[in-house]
């Protein structure tokens, strides 16, 4: 069942319209998003921070090369695990897609990605190497949780699981003696993007989530899940890496060192994504990417493109006609 959000907001009516298809991790935004760049004409956008990594096209499930053939699609698999994304990096990569589109569709579950966009990028300070350095190496003797002790008070909002925003937190209070949340405080450094966004914010029950982790995990384990870990592990990056954190490489990786059997390796895997999409729905609902007016609500699991019909969605047919055919340009 759809649930469209409306209340009043004022905008520039000449800016031209970008849509977000956000949600949690097997919640079927690649489908959504694909058949309304079908419908509409428009370009789907990587806003995933993993899927942006060559090297890890099923252990990230990425669109199938099919798929890419109906539709364009842009920053799916552009950068080798070797190189670190960044939020910046991929606002403005985000951004020149953008441009190009006549209807940007902009489909992730990375948050910060999206709010990157819609609300802007706070200033943070360029780090000392000797830092970045420090903060590697602090990570792989104590773990996160052991950084996460000795960051700065301001700091301890942070979760002491999230090893990535810890190293950063703590090369940023190394190099500069502040911390990274005052820092983030600022004023943006980058301000939103001068787009029209509106947002499908896909929100399915958590059980209907499980099921559909435990199902594509079991298809990337025949589909060829090992073999790609294996290869990525050929190439002897740095574990720190966040290409090397991607949910199954981690338990693949220990798997074919012959540290845990098979059947833990998935265990473990499933069950660490089923957190994490319980911590993107959390977040989803709690950070508006958009005003309130401009997002739409599903409460189901995109399953089929069978949904995606104005018979038997009018709510959500409603709102993107509202989207898509509004004035743009100043037209």
């Amino acid at each position: 069942m759809t649930q469209p959000v409306r209340a009043g907001s004022a905008e520039p009516a000449a800016l031209p319209t970008a849509l977000i298809v956000a949600g949690p991790t097997t919640s079927g935004k690649s489908a959504l998003a694909l058949a309304i760049a079908e419908r509409f004409g428009g370009t789907v956008i990587n806003a995933d921070a993993m899927q942006c990594y060559r090297e890890l096209r099923v252990i990230t499930a990425r669109p199938t090369p099919e798929d890419e053939a109906r539709a364009p699609h842009a920053l799916y698999g552009v950068l080798p695990a070797a190189q670190p994304g960044h939020v910046a990096w991929w606002r403005e990569a985000a951004l020149a897609e953008m441009a190009r589109s006549p209807l940007p569709i902009l489909c992730g579950g990375t948050g910060m990605y999206l709010r990157a966009l819609t609300q802007g990028l706070s200033a943070l300070p360029e780090v000392a190497e000797e830092a970045r350095a420090e903060a590697r190496s602090l990570l792989a003797e104590l773990g996160p949780a052991g950084l996460h002790a000795r960051l700065h008070a301001e700091d301890a909002g942070l979760r002491p699981s999230d090893s990535q925003r810890i190293a950063r937190a703590y090369e940023v209070w190394r190099s500069t003696g502040r911390s990274l949340v005052s820092w983030q405080r600022e004023a943006p450094a980058l301000p939103p993007a001068p787009y029209r966004f509106r947002a499908i914010l896909i929100d399915p029950p958590r059980e209907a989530l499980r099921r559909a982790i435990e199902e594509r995990w079991a298809a990337m384990m025949t589909g060829g899940a090992v073999e790609e870990v294996a290869e990525l592990l050929r190439q002897g990056l740095d574990p720190a890496l966040p290409a090397m954190r991607a949910h199954g490489v981690p338990e693949l990786a220990a798997m074919l060192r012959g540290e845990i059997p098979e059947a833990e390796a998935s265990r473990r895997a499933i069950a660490n994504t089923a957190a994490y999409t319980k911590r993107q729905a959390t977040w989803f609902r709690h950070q508006a990417l958009v005003e309130p007016r401009s997002a739409h609500r599903i409460d189901a699991r995109i399953a089929g493109l069978e949904q995606f019909s104005e018979r038997n969605n009018p709510e959500l047919f409603a709102f993107l006609h509202e989207a898509v055919d509004a004035p743009q340009h100043g037209s």
